[in-house]
């Protein structure tokens, strides 16, 4: 799932390079952290949070399809 958001953020920016996941397990959860430049925040949460959100349904999906739960947080 990590590769699955460090593939669509660097699909999305202009700087790839900056793009950074991190994985945080918690008892029943994980959490994603996705850090890019400023300069590309805006286009990973898109106009009124589209983008972010379409990230969102993504990861919940694959992560449901594994019996997990999952969250996505931009950082």
């Amino acid at each position: 799932m990590k590769e699955l958001i460090e593939y669509i953020a660097k699909s999305l920016v202009d700087d790839p390079s900056q793009v950074q996941v991190t994985e945080i397990e918690g008892s029943n959860s994980i959490i994603y952290e996705l850090r890019v430049a400023p300069e590309d925040m805006g286009r990973v949460i898109g106009k009124g949070g589209r983008v972010a959100n379409a990230m969102r349904t993504l990861l919940r999906v694959t992560a449901a399809k594994q019996g997990k739960r999952a969250t996505l947080e931009i950082v």
